[in-house]
């Protein structure tokens, strides 16, 4: 996995299970990752050190990986969008319909 891919994948795993973290987590999580700063801005930022930032961002990314593995919700969520991708294509209107419904779902 590149480092983009790898970005990529616990943004969205942050997106589905960021309720579940404390406000440093994310917030440490949200700078690194969303804001682009190094471990030293941020540890600078906190005022704490470099390491105690280290280990918080090694926690989230654990943390995030055992929520997946136990909830599956990114999992879910690409086979629904795969599924929906597939049968939009369909030209049948109540399918159409139910998939803009399934879209729209907040």
């Amino acid at each position: 996995m590149t480092e983009f891919e790898k970005k990529e994948y616990y943004s969205s795993l942050y997106d589905l299970y960021k309720n579940l973290l404390t406000d440093k987590q994310r917030s440490y999580f949200e700078d690194y990752y969303f804001n682009d700063l190094s471990l030293f801005e941020i540890a600078d930022n906190a005022h704490v050190s470099r390491n105690a930032v280290h280990d918080q961002l090694k926690k989230v990314i654990d943390n995030l990986d055992n929520y997946e593995n136990k909830l599956g919700l990114l999992k879910k969520e690409n086979k629904l969008n795969e599924l929906l991708e597939e049968y939009a294509s369909s030209n049948n209107n109540e399918v159409l319909d139910l998939i803009n419904k399934l879209k729209n779902m907040e």
